[in-house]
């Protein structure tokens, strides 16, 4: 089967660069929001999603170690700002870490699951990127 291109879309109306543009504005505020918010506790108290087994291994009472995760997750999110193509990578592994977490502590397998989900977004982000970031709107991937 011969598929030829449909240059409509292309450009800022192309599904495929909105999707681009979905993802990294998500995967810029979300890291850095969840990050800010380790030093404030308003969406949740974070440290209750740390498994002992790991808190173990830090020298750190769980709220600090909670800050120091939440200054790596404010960190993820300014890299996928200014590069989303390593950016995107470093949340995708980011997040494995935090599924793994969540499997240790038992009883969030919901809240593993939607980390997953956003782990396949950070990949598909990490693709997307290549064919959208720096080189602005180029064809309709």
């Amino acid at each position: 089967m011969n598929v030829t291109s449909d240059r409509s879309n292309e450009g800022t109306r192309a599904p495929a660069y909105q999707a681009y543009r979905l993802l990294h504005l998500a995967f810029v505020a979300a890291p850095v929001i969840a990050g800010l918010d380790k030093f404030f506790d308003l969406l949740t108290h974070w440290d209750k999603y740390l498994a002992p087994s790991l808190l173990n291994l830090s020298p750190l009472s769980a709220a600090r170690t909670m800050d120091a995760v939440g200054v790596v997750e404010i960190i993820a999110g300014l890299v996928v700002a200014l590069r989303p193509r390593i950016g995107a990578y470093v949340v995708a592994a980011w997040l494995a870490g935090i599924i793994v977490n969540l499997l240790l502590v038992g009883g969030y397998y919901d809240v593993a699951l939607r980390d997953f989900g956003l782990f396949l977004g950070a990949l598909a982000l990490a693709r997307l990127s290549v064919t959208y970031h720096l080189r602005g709107v180029t064809r309709a991937a």
